[in-house]
């Protein structure tokens, strides 16, 4: 049996608690053997976590022992390295709908971090922005390396399909974003001279360099992104003017499908992207809100020539000749 009698009491309670988190119940000599204490030295320990807030159970008779219940207020949580990441992870993965709180919570946990683990955590938390919600999960290893390069403002390199070929992509990576279904990195692309979006699950061989640079006024990273996924992607572009709240709009359309800017409390401008020029049209048609075309041009002429095919399809049908 370890000599736990030396240990500092902190510690030795420490070791308590994460005990009790680890397991539903343990009995007294369970925990005595573990600690290398005496069972009057656990009781003690237990009574010390009870009053630092932790509601420590204890129930007698078979099956019995000490158990860590749920209290009224929420004390500190013990969580190993693994743990750890794995909760600020997580925390990521549902800012887009726990927003601050989500946020906080990882401030809190940043605080409080060993170093070694607090870099990983302020390198997700701050490299990270989202406009939707669940993502299909990427590598976390690239994800981790990109948004290392996302803090520390130093250049990367991947390999990213263009044109049926992987080819070797320079950039200075600024933000990775959450969409509904996907993470992508906004950066300005050094060989292109522009900014760029990239899907972070077509990236291979994802490095980052030691070369630092001075951050480019950027654009705001989720829009860019939002409206490159809804718009720029497709070899047709459409822009409306919808005589409705943004709000309401919003809940109307997915953020892949479309993005929505506020033009006052009464309207807002819709940008999507289609294959088919119909097809983007139409959408917009059904979501039952006055709208105006105000690009492109030959959209309007489109809106014209579909406005007379329906004013035909719901003309009224003369009788048959030689009827009635």
């Amino acid at each position: 049996m370890a000599d736990g009698a030396d240990r500092g009491t902190t510690e030795r309670v420490l070791t308590l608690l994460g005990l009790l988190q680890q397991r539903q119940v343990w009995t007294g000599p369970e925990l005595a053997e573990r600690l290398g204490v005496t069972p009057r030295t656990v009781r003690r320990d237990i009574e010390r976590l009870r009053a630092l807030g932790y509601p420590v159970r204890a129930c007698q008779g078979v099956g019995g022992g000490y158990q860590l219940g749920a209290g009224q207020e929420l004390p500190p949580l013990l969580l190993d390295d693994e743990e750890a990441i794995a909760t600020a992870v997580s925390l990521l993965a549902g800012a887009a709908g726990a927003g601050d709180a989500a946020l906080r919570a990882l401030a809190k946990l940043d605080r409080v971090l060993p170093t070694r683990l607090r870099h990983e955590v302020r390198a997700l938390a701050g490299s990270v922005e989202s406009f939707a919600g669940a993502r299909i999960p990427v590598d976390p290893e690239t994800l981790l390396a990109l948004a290392r390069a996302c803090r520390d403002e130093v250049e990367a390199g991947f390999d990213y399909p263009s044109n049926g070929e992987l080819r070797r992509r320079r950039v200075e990576p600024y933000r990775l974003v959450a969409s509904d279904r996907r993470w992508y990195l906004l950066a300005y692309d050094l060989d292109r001279d522009d900014w760029r979006s990239f899907r972070v699950d077509r990236m291979s061989e994802v490095s980052a360099r030691t070369w630092r640079f001075h951050p480019r006024v950027a654009p705001d990273a989720a829009r860019y992104v939002q409206e490159g996924v809804a718009s720029r992607v497709y070899p047709h572009q459409a822009r409306f003017l919808v005589h409705a709240p943004a709000d309401i709009v919003r809940e109307q359309l997915s953020p892949s499908a479309a993005a929505v800017r506020e033009c006052g409390d009464a309207a807002c401008e819709v940008l999507s992207g289609a294959r088919n020029l119909d097809g983007v049209l139409l959408h917009i048609l059904l979501l039952g809100h006055e709208f105006e075309v105000l690009d492109p041009p030959e959209l309007g002429q489109r809106s014209r020539a579909l406005a007379q095919r329906l004013l035909a399809a719901g003309a009224p049908v003369p009788p048959p000749a030689g009827s009635g």
